[in-house]
């Protein structure tokens, strides 16, 4: 069903929640708002601390390796408590109490225990407002577009003041300003609409099951597993972009800028994707991304300006928006509907796991040979197309004729 379906007919006389969508785009847009200053900037903070690149790369990956494991328990929990809505309130306070704890103090052990800890009880959050919103969808035809979109803009936005606040005050404001980001999503989970139990399980819970026979075909589990690679090639861009551009001299109102770039891209990139997918193949959505992964991070290590580095975040709508449109379409073609909750926690799996693989790499990849480690980041993304061509053929041969993919 795509975002802007009427709602089903069994469900027309259910009334939703009132002011569902704009209390919907608060509840998406307070976690995205802190994620704004702790996604880029929190690196510098660690930085600061005189920690080595591989002790910054183990506190930024330890944390997505472990919510690989603890996202699926809590979305199973979410589930079997009735109200998912409930679950978020504890998440966002303990979130915010795993925040205020950095402060205490800045030992290497201590902050990787303390920020793993965050990352384990912030997991089921983004998935459960996801549910939520996708409630929405289904049972009263609500625009899943009109709630994320807001989600984007105060990512970017929190980008933006975040960079000028790094200008004037360095790593010293990361803290500060992730705590008032989480106050606020603490404070937008009583503005979350209750919805009830769930009528079909969530992406996440599917993870704690085994996969249905038709997802275990080996043409399925490559395309994700490609598709989750080059995303996770991603990493080190996450991990060390914000230090290298900081080190090259840019201010940290250019860095916010490089970053926002990327998300409006992203955005740009989901406004326009259902009319560039009636133009070209759902195969060529999802291998120009991967193919301009490759030739992004190859030339990240280059000397090109800070108008280059713009055009490089710009490719951020290939690299992921288009590609991950690309196979959530070519999901809708390929795989029933019952079962499609099990492929998006399949696709959260190979994504998690390929992402905080690299993303722990990647300290020593910048450590050895600094911003030119990016290119292997370029090797991953190859081997990612490999995985996705592999995967295309293998499934074309007992579907030839039936799909254009």
């Amino acid at each position: 069903m795509s975002a802007s379906s009427p709602a089903s007919p069994s469900l027309i006389g259910e009334v939703p929640p009132p002011h569902f969508v704009p209390r919907m785009a608060f509840v998406f847009a307070a976690p995205l708002f802190a994620n704004g200053f702790a996604l880029p900037y929190f690196p510098i903070w660690l930085k600061e601390l005189s920690m080595t690149d591989p002790q910054i790369a183990m506190v930024l990956a330890v944390p997505m390796f472990l919510r690989v494991f603890t996202a699926p328990v809590a979305g199973a929990l979410a589930d079997r408590m009735g109200e998912r809505t409930r679950l978020l309130f504890v998440s966002a306070v303990l979130t915010l109490v795993a925040t205020l704890a950095l402060f205490v103090h800045h030992s290497f052990l201590f902050v990787l225990v303390v920020y793993t800890l965050q990352g384990a009880v912030l997991s089921p959050y983004m998935p459960i407002v996801e549910a939520v919103a996708l409630s929405g969808v289904r049972r009263w035809g609500f625009d899943y577009a009109q709630m994320r979109l807001w989600g984007s803009i105060s990512f970017i936005a929190a980008t933006l003041i975040g960079g000028e606040m790094v200008a004037r005050h360095g790593g010293a404001m990361v803290l500060p300003a992730m705590v008032t980001g989480f106050c606020l999503v603490v404070a937008c989970t009583f503005l979350a609409p209750k919805v009830g139990r769930p009528r079909r399980p969530s992406t996440l819970t599917t993870l704690t099951t085994s996969p249905p026979k038709a997802l275990r075909r080996r043409g399925v589990q490559l395309l994700i597993a490609g598709i989750g690679l080059v995303n996770g090639s991603h990493g080190m861009l996450y991990a060390f972009s914000a230090i290298y551009w900081t080190s090259a001299g840019y201010s940290g109102g250019q860095v916010g800028l490089l970053w926002s770039a990327g998300v409006a891209a992203e955005v740009a990139m989901f406004v326009f994707a259902r009319r560039i997918l009636q133009r070209i193949s759902l195969s060529a959505a999802m291998l120009s991304g991967c193919v301009l992964a490759i030739v992004r991070w190859m030339l990240f290590p280059l000397d090109i300006g800070f108008g280059g580095y713009f055009l490089l975040q710009c490719l951020h709508a290939f690299t992921y928006a288009l590609m991950h449109t690309g196979l959530q379409n070519w999901l809708v073609r390929h795989v029933e509907e019952a079962q499609e909750t099990a492929a998006q926690g399949m696709y959260f799996f190979y994504t998690g796991l390929f992402t905080a693989i690299l993303t722990f790499l990647s300290g020593y990849f910048y450590r050895w040979y600094g911003v030119h480690g990016f290119v292997a980041m370029s090797v991953a993304a190859a081997i990612g197309l490999a995985l996705v061509i592999l995967a295309l053929k293998e499934e074309a041969r007992p579907k030839a004729g039936v799909e254009n993919a």
